[in-house]
């Protein structure tokens, strides 16, 4: 069960904003553990699925919705720990937060390893457990919002003409108008209206923002 010892569940303040979204996954056998978890984060307003098993997960229609999994270390058909690497292998970007009542330093560093935000041993406290969920929400915020941003550099970047996505590539990588325009075969003063149109089509203000813009396209694409 989970362990109060006299803490009043206190709702951190990025959950005084509406969470109507977001979801946390509670991945445990013990159906009065999900239970009690499930009246944990609605009390502070987050929605709930719960799961008896890892494959019940696995099987589960998951609504593309921020939030985090919750899991027991001892699940009856997974190792906890072999149920988040399973998720990493398939692509699940979800924060996990790890919780046992059979936990060790080696499993802890282990799950820490694997990106898991936190590892709760049993009993934990309430607030324990809301402030590694917290925590983990927010990670997956952050980590939507950079994936909003690089979307709309990529839809930016298609924009571009096939030639001046080559110019905005090579300025990029560091060389110089007159270098670039050798390489593609045209005049330099081709290139810098290439360029200059590759800077207004990626509201770049600057070649250091067209060269931050750059990186984060190529990081999509590789």
């Amino acid at each position: 069960m989970i362990k109060t010892e006299g803490v009043v569940a206190r709702a951190p303040a990025m959950l005084s904003q509406p969470t109507d979204r977001v979801i946390v996954h509670i991945v445990d056998d013990d159906a009065s553990m999900r239970g009690a978890l499930a009246s944990l984060f609605d009390s502070v307003g987050l929605g709930t699925q719960t799961y008896a098993t890892a494959r019940d997960f696995l099987n589960a229609r998951l609504a593309d919705n921020p939030g985090c999994i919750v899991i027991d270390v001892r699940l009856p058909d997974m190792n906890g720990l072999e149920f988040h690497a399973q998720l990493i292998q398939i692509g699940v970007r979800l924060p996990v937060v790890m919780m046992t009542g059979h936990g060790d330093i080696p499993m802890s560093v282990h799950a820490m390893k694997r990106g898991a935000v936190d590892f709760l041993p049993k009993p934990f406290r309430d607030q324990d457990m809301l402030d590694a969920v917290t925590t983990a929400i927010e990670r997956d915020r952050q980590r939507r919002r950079v994936d909003d941003d690089v979307s709309q550099l990529q839809q930016r970047f298609e924009t571009l003409s096939p030639r001046e996505q080559q110019v905005m590539m090579l300025v990029t990588a560091g060389k110089m108008n007159k270098q670039v325009a050798g390489d593609l075969g045209i005049s330099e003063i081709t290139v810098k209206i290439h360029r200059g149109a590759a800077m207004r089509k990626m509201n770049a203000r600057t070649l250091a923002d067209l060269v931050r813009m750059a990186d984060l396209v190529k990081q999509r694409s590789s």
